[in-house]
């Protein structure tokens, strides 16, 4: 005979399953980092295990569920803001193209690397709420309304913001030189 806590994690894993995928990518678009994606995926899921009786009453646990991530994210970035910066010297930093998958064609690859790498440099010179909604509405392929769901701004908010972050990625992109 299965015990509550057999059913618990059954229930769980049942109900997250499908969206574990699309909940990683979440994380890893939010944080910008292999390292601290997989923290934000773990402690959202450790959260959501808590909450198990509630998402089973949920009629879109996707949606509920990417924001507790966004949540979570938005309240760890805060909490960040508060603390002392350290600086870090570059040397210390990773490669970060590593993981590049390439071709057989060298010259390909690398020019490959350096439109990501431009492409990453102006992603970041965007603001943290042009960023969050160019990378989930276009990269992730969210819809307004479901980033309406998961941010709580307003659909005309979200709409400007898109707008504006794509025009100010183009202006980037114009100016080093790089169109995709």
């Amino acid at each position: 005979m299965d015990s509550p806590l057999d059913h618990h994690a059954s229930a769980f894993d049942r109900l997250l399953r499908p969206h574990l995928d699309r909940l990683y990518r979440l994380a890893y678009r939010l944080t910008g980092s292999k390292a601290e994606a997989e923290d934000l995926f773990q402690d959202v899921l450790v959260k959501v295990y808590r909450r198990v009786d509630e998402l089973c009453g949920i009629r879109e646990p996707g949606s509920w569920l990417c924001r507790i991530m966004y949540n979570h994210f938005i309240d760890n970035r805060r909490r960040f803001a508060r603390q002392r910066l350290v600086s870090v010297d570059a040397a210390e930093l990773p490669g970060g193209l590593d993981g590049l998958p390439g071709n057989d064609d060298p010259q390909r690859s690398a020019e490959r690397a350096g439109d990501i790498m431009c492409l990453e440099r102006a992603l970041a010179a965007l603001s943290d709420g042009h960023r969050t909604v160019v990378l989930l509405h276009d990269v992730e392929g969210y819809k307004l309304s479901e980033i309406q769901d998961l941010t709580g701004e307003p659909l005309g908010t979200l709409k400007s913001r898109l707008h504006r972050a794509r025009a100010r990625l183009r202006d980037l992109l114009a100016a080093d030189g790089t169109f995709f």
